[in-house]
């Protein structure tokens, strides 16, 4: 692997959360699998009171978030990272790579971030998706390196959500967007802005973060319905609350459908067993070999 320097991170503006996994697990909690708690061992409500002492912390992440996620931030930041000039590896790399991001705490369960992914990806296995779904599984949060390059969180998880047009009111904590300037641009508050009728969503520009940016990265590689999975997983307004599909057109309203089918295993999949990595190992190195380069650059 090429050499990467990794800069200083410490500010509590650049990581108001503690963990990567607080904003996942919230998300967990916010949407349960339907007609049971996302976890039995805890009450659910108190997870959905947004307001309580114990998720101060989520509070600020999409305080920030929303603040800071404006349009020209996320032309900015295209333009920055989809030059893929920070390093060269090889998947496998990547992963490994990603796994030296190492959270302060998970409240529930201490695993790496490869033994996430594998739990996904073996959720996907045993239920028996075709293996470009599999690799899915596997590859989906590799965006998430961006944190090593630098990034704050809230430029690199948190829902996403389009930018250049009015938010919606069933994006989390809506009320935050009054302090994102794009609020005082007029032409970015209607509900088009700057895009219009069924344009597609691949004309429509999302907040940034490792969604869009492992989208980029993969677009050669896999098939489109695995493209649209990395794409979309954290665009919650859209393919959970509903929102959003005046901007999308028929072919997006058809794919869409994968990433409902990817969400369960995205949000779901984890648990306090650790995958058996030198057993899996060998069935991933070949799963990658068949879809990907011998070396990717991010």
């Amino acid at each position: 692997m090429d050499a990467v320097k990794r800069p200083e991170q410490s500010s509590a503006e650049h990581a108001p959360l503690a963990s990567l996994d607080d904003w996942e697990e919230f998300v967990v909690a916010r949407y349960p699998v339907q007609g049971q708690p996302a976890d039995p061992a805890k009450d659910r409500d108190a997870y959905r009171n947004y307001d309580l002492p114990a998720r101060d912390t989520v509070r600020e992440f999409y305080r920030l978030n929303h603040q800071h996620q404006t349009y020209d931030f996320v032309m900015a930041k295209k333009a920055e990272f989809l030059q893929f000039n920070r390093a060269s590896m090889t998947p496998w790399e990547a992963l490994e790579y990603l796994n030296t991001l190492v959270d302060d705490s998970d409240p529930d369960i201490e695993l790496s971030q490869l033994d996430h992914l594998l739990q996904t990806s073996e959720a996907i296995r045993a239920d028996g998706h075709p293996d470009w779904f599999v690799l899915t599984g596997l590859l989906h949060d590799l965006g998430k390196v961006l944190c090593l390059f630098g990034e704050p969180q809230w430029a690199v998880v948190g829902d996403t959500f389009p930018v250049g047009c009015r938010y919606s009111e069933r994006i989390v904590y809506p009320e935050f967007f009054t302090e994102n300037p794009d609020a005082n641009v007029p032409e970015y508050q209607t509900p088009y802005g700057v895009y219009s009728e069924g344009c597609g969503l691949d004309n429509v520009h999302l907040s940034w973060g490792h969604d869009e940016y492992l989208y980029h990265i993969m677009q050669p590689y896999l098939p489109e319905p695995a493209l649209y999975m990395i794409r979309y997983h954290s665009f919650y307004a859209a393919h959970r609350e509903g929102e959003y599909g005046h901007l999308m057109n028929d072919h997006d309203r058809g794919m869409f459908s994968w990433v409902r089918a990817f969400n369960p295993y995205d949000l779901y999949s984890k648990n306090p067993q650790p995958p058996n990595l030198t057993e899996l190992r060998p069935l991933y190195e070949e799963l990658l070999a068949k879809y990907l380069p011998n070396k990717l650059n991010f």
